[in-house]
């Protein structure tokens, strides 16, 4: 496994499956592990996780777990596609205010359930 593949696995494992920014479940390997959460795979690409450089590699930010932290596909283009990306503090706390007002992530994504689905209990 590529060593950036690793680290965001690392990452994603040791924040339970959490974007950094939003908090909102993120899949890993593939789409089908937000069922639970009633997230149908067909739009669950925004919850791609990525490794998200905290210190841009533009900026000299290196492959280290120090720097990598897992976070959703879409926060993690929405804080780079700036001309200059906020720090992470700063940019956890302006994705949070967004998410409080419903205004962050796409319709079907932001009424994600937080907890899983209980699982069916066997009949017997």
């Amino acid at each position: 496994m590529p060593k950036l593949q690793r680290l965001r696995t690392d990452a994603f494992h040791a924040q339970k499956g959490r974007c950094c920014y939003c908090s909102l479940p993120m899949w890993n390997a593939s789409p089908d592990e937000l069922k639970p959460f009633g997230l149908p795979a067909r739009t669950a690409n925004p919850l791609r996780c990525t490794a998200e450089h905290l210190v841009a590699q533009q900026d000299g930010g290196k492959d280290v777990a120090g720097n990598i932290a897992a976070a959703c596909w879409l926060c993690n283009q929405r804080r780079h596609k700036r001309k200059s990306p906020p720090s992470p503090e700063a940019y956890r706390a302006f994705v949070q205010k967004r998410l409080a007002k419903g205004k962050w992530h796409p319709p079907g994504v932001a009424k994600l359930r937080v907890k899983p689905r209980a699982s069916p209990r066997s009949a017997g």
